[in-house]
């Protein structure tokens, strides 16, 4: 009789076709995701202008899908562990594909808002079940690159969001960016055919045949068996109440140092995304420069995601996030700071690598940190807590530019969460991290070398 620890087998398996799709369809989801959280932001002057709204009515319209993906990350994050990944992002999908589109649709400030809220509940509850889709179907060894890589997908919706803006909003007025927004929905029996269930999930649910194909995927070199039977560790076995999960076996202060830490860079990320525009502008430079410091600290925001998950995959990634916080801290310091223009851009692209990029690195850590069971479930819990610090970020410092203080304090008041950030990081246990092979055995086992797992059901 063979004993097969699914995990530790995902973990070792060589990157091929099945690695790839799942990658090109989280990507994919992302991509989406971005466009719709940017495409209010590109499209707010001639909203404002078409409703007739000033501007603080317009920010509470924008930021309403703020408190939705707060209120998104946790609950679709959660549920997903309990009805399927696959299932919770095609809900996802049609949350954020339906009611962005329907935002399009109305000339109602509130019910704009209504139906931004609702979009928010899908984009923040992709985040956790493709972060945790992404990491439980990566090879070990390049877990981290193909996280970061998948969540540049962001970006790339953004771009995507703001060249659409500039084609069609001035021919077809800005509602026809949003009604754009809900094409994805018709991908929806595309992404539940493609992408595989959670292992955990399937075990649970005692759907082995299913569990052998995937299996089989993963690992080409496996051939089932009769006698097979499929292990899990025993932390990765799920339950009915997976939140309790995040408590336990010494994870109840790491979690509670992932959400400060998310909570510091959620908050430092929009800040720099609401007002380095508008702090720019009012240290000298012309409006035109000021845009184009947005673009280079999205440009930044790709290198740092994608070149801090390649020095995760070949050294500790929690060292690698400390250091990018503590950089982070020390470029947007600066940035109050007279200084020749190279040395600014360069100042702001080291921004958004260390705060947007280092974000899409923490979403890796996360995913890494819990068992397999309970993913998407810290994640979840990590993103809303942060999305707190997102809400605040651009009140908070709208009051402080609204004092009309030096620009040295605006840019400090902006780099002092990541001083926070870093000890957070720092303070994380990483004997926390289970289920990642880190103590695994081969995943083809004898009966009696079978004692780090439980076995399961046929």
């Amino acid at each position: 009789m063979r004993h097969i620890d699914v995990h530790k087998l995902a973990d070792d398996a060589r990157f091929n076709r099945f690695h790839a799709q799942v990658l090109f369809w989280c990507a994919l989801i992302i991509i989406f995701d971005g466009y719709d959280l940017a495409v209010a932001g590109i499209a707010l002057p001639s909203i404002m202008k078409d409703l007739g709204v000033d501007a603080t009515k317009a920010g509470f319209m924008v930021s309403s899908a703020l408190f939705g993906m707060m209120v998104g990350a946790i609950f679709l994050g959660t549920i997903a562990d309990r009805i399927s990944r696959p299932r919770a992002m095609a809900i996802c999908i049609a949350l954020f594909s339906v009611f962005t589109a329907a935002a399009g649709c109305t000339k109602d400030p509130v019910l704009f808002s209504i139906a931004r809220f609702l979009a928010g509940l899908g984009i923040g509850g992709v985040m956790p079940n493709v972060v945790a889709q992404m990491t439980e179907y990566s090879p070990k060894r390049i877990r981290s690159t193909m996280v970061t890589l998948m969540f540049s997908g962001y970006a790339v919706g953004g771009v995507l969001a703001a060249i659409l803006g500039k084609s069609f909003i001035e021919s077809y007025g800005w509602q026809s960016v949003f009604i754009a927004a809900g094409l994805p929905v018709l991908l929806i029996p595309l992404v539940l055919k493609s992408l595989p269930e959670s292992m955990p999930f399937l075990i649970k649910q005692g759907r082995f045949d299913e569990l052998r194909k995937t299996v089989a995927k993963i690992e080409p070199s496996y051939r089932p068996q009769a006698g097979d039977h499929f292990a899990l560790p025993s932390q990765d076995k799920a339950d009915g109440t997976p939140i309790r999960h995040l408590f336990q076996d010494g994870r109840g202060f790491s979690t509670a140092m992932f959400w400060t830490a998310f909570f510091m860079c959620m908050f430092m990320v929009y800040a720099l995304s609401s007002w380095l525009a508008k702090l720019m502008a009012s240290a000298g430079y012309s409006l035109g420069s000021a845009l184009t410091f947005v673009l280079v600290l999205n440009f930044g925001a790709i290198f740092g995601a994608i070149g801090g998950g390649w020095l995760a995959d070949r050294f500790n990634i929690k060292y690698v996030l400390m250091v990018f916080f503590a950089l982070a801290g020390v470029s947007i310091s600066l940035l109050g700071y007279k200084a020749p223009i190279e040395v600014v851009y360069f100042l702001v692209a080291v921004a958004g690598a260390t705060t947007i990029g280092t974000q899409i690195l923490a979403y890796a850590y996360v995913g890494q940190y819990y068992p397999m069971a309970v993913r998407s479930t810290g994640i979840g819990w990590a993103s809303g807590v942060g999305r707190s610090g997102a809400i605040l970020a651009p009140i908070a410092i709208g009051a402080l530019v609204a004092m009309q203080l030096p620009l040295q304090l605006n840019f400090l008041a902006i780099a002092i969460p990541a001083i926070v950030a870093t000890i957070s990081i720092g303070l994380v246990d990483q004997r926390g991290i289970k289920g990642e092979g880190v103590q695994g055995t081969a995943h083809v086992q004898s009966d009696h070398r079978l004692e780090p797992v439980a076995p399961v059901n046929r």
